[in-house]
């Protein structure tokens, strides 16, 4: 039997939840399940989760700071904190946040990060939305 990569990296309950053509729960697997794993580490504040408080990333704490280099430079660190702590299946090894050229309150944050298992390189972008001072 040979092993597939995807079989290395694991497979989990597809985000957002869903139905797959058999009626059961959907699953993702491989790069896919780690990109929805970074999604949820990322969208989910630290505190929401009752069982475990600790569990996401202190990026929402920023979502009234002004958008400046201190604030970029606070979600980058509050990224890479977030994904070393609770995706073990990576090594973060870049993170970046900078102004959207196309809209005033969002900065785009750019991971880059090596698949521990298959030692595959990947980079993805996530838009972290503010909400400007009156």
């Amino acid at each position: 039997m040979t092993t597939r990569p995807q079989d290395i990296v694991g497979k989990g309950w597809r985000f957002p939840l869903g139905v797959d053509g058999r009626g059961g729960v959907a699953l993702s697997e491989g790069e896919q399940d780690i990109e929805q794993a970074i999604a949820i580490i990322l969208n989910t504040p630290k505190g929401l989760r009752l069982m475990r408080p600790e569990f996401g990333c202190r990026i929402h704490d920023l979502i009234f700071a002004p958008l400046n280099s201190a604030t970029l430079a606070a979600a980058a660190r509050y990224v890479e904190e977030a994904l070393a702590w609770w995706e073990p299946r990576i090594t973060v090894l870049d993170v970046t946040a900078s102004r959207s050229p196309a809209e005033d309150d969002c900065m785009l944050i750019t991971i880059s990060y090596r698949i521990r298992a298959t030692h595959d390189e990947r980079a993805l972008v996530y838009p972290f939305y503010t909400i400007p001072e009156e």
